[in-house]
């Protein structure tokens, strides 16, 4: 467990206590381009400006604006959605409606190809997806705040609910949703789809069936961050893609891989051995009376 969890805030390591970085902090600034120039995660009035968090000698990244530095995921997506020398455009936050007119959520990134008189001709949904955090993230964002100068190397792990990763919720309560809702609908166009995630998010999914890039749905783009000693900051660079259908990926992540039932008797027998050894207490006549 490392001594400081916070691996990013406001966009660099907390040891960085160069003048861009203590700017960015005391203007509470986003350098990944978010939708307007200040961190607005969590609250937009108090933001919480944790860009990632260390799990071990890994980073994860815990919010989806990390993402889009440089936008390289953008560009990255573009190269599977369209043809070389396609010319498109990213829109951000476009919401996605079924048959019926409800909403099925919004998604991320639209990718949209266009001609020259500005009509589309294609489009792609890209979607991010950040880690959860269990535990709690914003006692030691708000220590370190206090005093930067003398608190970048401060040791958290005697405290309550250290922060950690929770990837487990992050897949079922956050990622498979998406794939079934969204992606569905968008399977149902014959659209096809990329998926954003850190390189510890999807070492801890199940093994995906992989398929050729021009048999695919779904590009998942894994990334990890580079550390530059020289800026003392983070890079987003991309580990490597995977190419997957939809319904492969889709039974894999949200369908557990099946145990041995005769575990479960056995789990089953004990429970009702213990029942039978114990029966409850129950009042006799000559009690009541």
């Amino acid at each position: 467990m490392p001594k400081q969890p916070l691996a990013e805030v406001f966009g660099f390591p907390p040891d960085n206590l160069s003048p861009e970085a203590e700017r960015y902090r005391r203007n509470r600034l986003c350098p990944y381009n978010n939708k307007v120039p200040s961190c607005t995660k969590d609250k937009a009035n108090d933001p919480l400006g944790v860009c990632s968090v260390f799990e071990g000698n890994e980073i994860a990244i815990t919010c989806p604006i990390r993402f889009r530095q440089d936008w390289l995921i953008a560009e990255d997506a573009a190269s599977f959605f369209f043809p070389e020398n396609t010319t498109w455009t990213s829109l951000t936050e476009i919401r996605l409606n079924d048959k019926n007119g409800l909403s099925a959520g919004n998604i991320d990134v639209v990718l949209v190809a266009y001609n020259d008189r500005g009509r589309i001709i294609d489009f792609g949904a890209l979607e991010i997806q950040a880690v959860y955090i269990s535990g709690n993230v914003r006692q030691p964002f708000e220590y370190y705040m206090e005093d930067p100068n003398n608190r970048s190397n401060m040791d958290w792990t005697g405290q309550k609910n250290y922060p950690r990763p929770d990837y487990l919720s992050s897949s079922r309560k956050r990622l498979a949703p998406q794939l079934i809702y969204k992606g569905g609908i968008l399977k149902t166009w014959n659209k096809k789809q990329a998926v954003a995630l850190h390189k510890g998010f999807f070492n801890r999914l199940p093994t995906l069936p992989e398929v050729d890039k021009t048999e695919a749905d779904i590009a998942w783009l894994i990334y990890d961050l580079k550390h530059n000693p020289d800026t003392n900051s983070y890079h987003l660079s991309r580990s490597r893609t995977v190419y997957t259908q939809f319904y492969p990926a889709l039974e894999r992540i949200t369908i557990p891989e099946t145990g041995a039932i005769e575990d479960f008797i056995g789990h089953l027998q004990s429970k009702l051995d213990e029942r039978l050894d114990n029966p409850p207490d129950a009042p006799t006549l000559l009690d009541i009376l």
